[in-house]
């Protein structure tokens, strides 16, 4: 994501656009599904004064308006994910990596099953499926 596109996104979401808010934008898109704590590092190198707070709550902004999403690894602490396309996730158990699966089709078949058997009183927003195993580096 160029600068250009990370103030555009927060401009689409009804956010003023600051220096702090691209940086952390543009940060959490360079990182696969980075911590708190690595945005924190990562922004401090452009911005070495600001906070470990300020930038909790610029993620929490972004949550907020759905400019980004968590992602929850049992075990591990919470990670955060710029990509907003339909995807789900592989996640490697011994090693905590977490990397991003683009799958329509399995969408699709997991949102036709549940449309069949109709959840009464939920209605469905989307689906994120954390497949668990380990990655084979060939």
């Amino acid at each position: 994501m160029t600068k250009k596109e990370a103030e555009e996104r927060l401009r689409n979401a009804g956010l003023r656009v600051t220096p702090q808010r691209v940086a952390v934008l543009l940060a959490l898109d360079s990182s696969n599904h980075p911590t708190a704590e690595v945005l924190i590092r990562k922004v401090r190198k452009k911005y070495s004064n600001i906070s470990a707070s300020a930038i909790y709550n610029i993620l929490d902004t972004f949550l907020d308006k759905g400019i980004i999403t968590r992602v929850y690894i049992p075990g591990d602490v919470m990670r955060y994910d710029a990509v907003l396309q339909k995807h789900h996730h592989l996640h490697d158990r011994k090693t905590n990596r977490v990397e991003d699966y683009f799958d329509d089709e399995l969408f699709e078949i997991v949102k036709n099953h549940l449309d069949k058997k109709h959840i009464p009183g939920f209605e469905l927003e989307d689906i994120k499926i954390k497949l668990t195993g380990k990655f084979i580096d060939k």
